[in-house]
This record gives C-alpha cells, sequence and structure tokens, in this order.
C-alpha cells in the first residue's frame, strides 16, 4: 500500500461526500498517482464502514468491468468489484429521483441469490451453478463521481465501481436449468429497444463474474456469503438517463423489470 491511514479515511469521506450531495470530482489519483490496489479496495471498504456506522446495512456485491473487450482496452486481466447498500435499492417499477445523483447510466444485468458461501481461491462456474439459488433480471444504476465519467480504474474501485442504485424483478430462474450464456435481453428506453445481448458477453458466462469475485473474497480471507445478491455485470454498454425517461428490461424466459427517472 502506498496510502497511510489518514488518506485512506480521508478519500474515502471525500468520495462519499460526493455521493450523498451528488457533486463531482476529478479522479483521485490526479493527486496520489502512486496509489495501488490495495488503496483502491481499502478506500472502497472504508466507505463501507462509513456507511454501516450510520446503519445502513450492506445487501449485495457487484462485479463491473467483466467484458473481455473492455478489459483488454484498460490493461486489466480480471473485473473489478463493488458493493450494494439497503438504499440502492429500488423496487420493480419504481422511481428515481435524478436530483440525488449525477449523471446516471442504466446497464441490464443477470443478478444471482447464493443459497450456500462460495469462497476463493480456485472457485469456478461449477461451484457458482451449485451455490445459486435463483437468477433473476436485474437493472443496475451507475453514477460515478468523477467529472464527465472520466476516470482510471484505481479511482472507480475506490468510488465502489461508480454504485449508486439497481432494480431486480421479474422471475426467478433455475441457473442450472438455463442456459445463461445464450440468454437473450433487450433493454428498452421509453417503449423503444436501445440494447440488446445475451449472458455471454458477461465473461463468456455471467457465474464467471461470481467465481471472479469469490477468488478475489478469497485471496483477503473473506467469501460470498449465502443469501447474497450479486450483480453479474453488464451484458451491453451502459445507456444514459435523465429525468423523466423510463427504462425496462426483458430477459428471455424471465420476465421484465423496470424504473422510472423523475
Amino acid at each position: 500500500m502506498k496510502l497511510d491511514a489518514g488518506q485512506i479515511a480521508a478519500l474515502a469521506a471525500h468520495l462519499e461526500d460526493c455521493e450523498l450531495q451528488a457533486h463531482d470530482t476529478l479522479k483521485i489519483t490526479l493527486d496520489h498517482p502512486d496509489m495501488d490496489w490495495e488503496d483502491a479496495y481499502a478506500i472502497q471498504d472504508e466507505i463501507r464502514r462509513r456507511k454501516e456506522a450510520r446503519g445502513q446495512k450492506t445487501v449485495g456485491l457487484k462485479a463491473g468491468l467483466t467484458s473481455f473487450a473492455k478489459m483488454r482496452q484498460m490493461g486489466v486481466e480480471t473485473p473489478v468489484f463493488g458493493f450494494l447498500t439497503d438504499y440502492f435499492s429500488v423496487p420493480d417499477g419504481g422511481s428515481i429521483d435524478t436530483s440525488k445523483l449525477i449523471h446516471p447510466k442504466v446497464e441490464p444485468e443477470i443478478a444471482f441469490v447464493t443459497k450456500a458461501p462460495l469462497k476463493g481461491p480456485g472457485c469456478h462456474i461449477g461451484d457458482v451453478l451449485a451455490a445459486t439459488d435463483f437468477v433473476i433480471p436485474a437493472i443496475e444504476i451507475i453514477d460515478s463521481r468523477y467529472r464527465d465519467f472520466k476516470f482510471d480504474l484505481k479511482s472507480v474501485v475506490a468510488d465502489n465501481c461508480s454504485s449508486t442504485r439497481f432494480v431486480v424483478g421479474g422471475c426467478m430462474g433455475d441457473a442450472r436449468a438455463l442456459d445463461l450464456r445464450t440468454l437473450g435481453i433487450v433493454l428498452e428506453k421509453n417503449g423503444e429497444p436501445v440494447a440488446f445481448g445475451a449472458g455471454a458477453a458477461v465473461l463468456g458466462h455471467p457465474a464467471t463474474a461470481l467465481a471472479e469475485l469469490a477468488n478475489h473474497l478469497g485471496r483477503r480471507g473473506q467469501e460470498i456469503p449465502a443469501g447474497t445478491l450479486v450483480l453479474s455485470g453488464g451484458i451491453t454498454e451502459a445507456v444514459s438517463v435523465q429525468a423523466g425517461d423510463s427504462v425496462c428490461l426483458r430477459v428471455h424466459g424471465l420476465g421484465s423489470v423496470s424504473v422510472h427517472f423523475a
């Protein structure tokens, strides 16, 4: 690690303030160019600690940067990971106040809910499918706190991977009975299709994202607990939204989930 405890606490407070007050900032590596991955996740952990100290609950985990093409572009070999807290959750068909966000975008995803713990190292797709209770359609709303969505990966990890809101809905599916690689999705904005894809866009198989997460946590002496909701990563590119927009995700065989931006 390159940063000391005081720097980590200060950066966590700064980034969380940007989230809670809906104002942007420049990427933090401009002032801390030598910060490493341990620093980035330590800042994210401190943001989580701050939220939990105020009584907010961590209700899930997420994977980001799950496209092979994007990973090659960014020069990394694994996804990045973050957490979901209770106030991020929006009911299916619910409304999101855009005045509390900076520049939101939506991503269509497949969410997993575990029925058994997952821990690395050595976790693989078979382990994930065996430990999955069900899968369900999800819309993740991302909202980087960095100005104009301009950041590097260490900065975005520190910022909890741009997490801000999520919606799950539709029907619960059996992950072992479905071919999640060929599972097709359509993302609609204001009734018009704007993105199409299939589960294989996520690391070849969405369950790979959970295996990577379990292995990441295992290296830190942690695990994915039973009963955890995990967002496996965007199937398509993120789509910008603004006040007045309505978004619907349709997943073949699993129904739909929707949200409105007020």
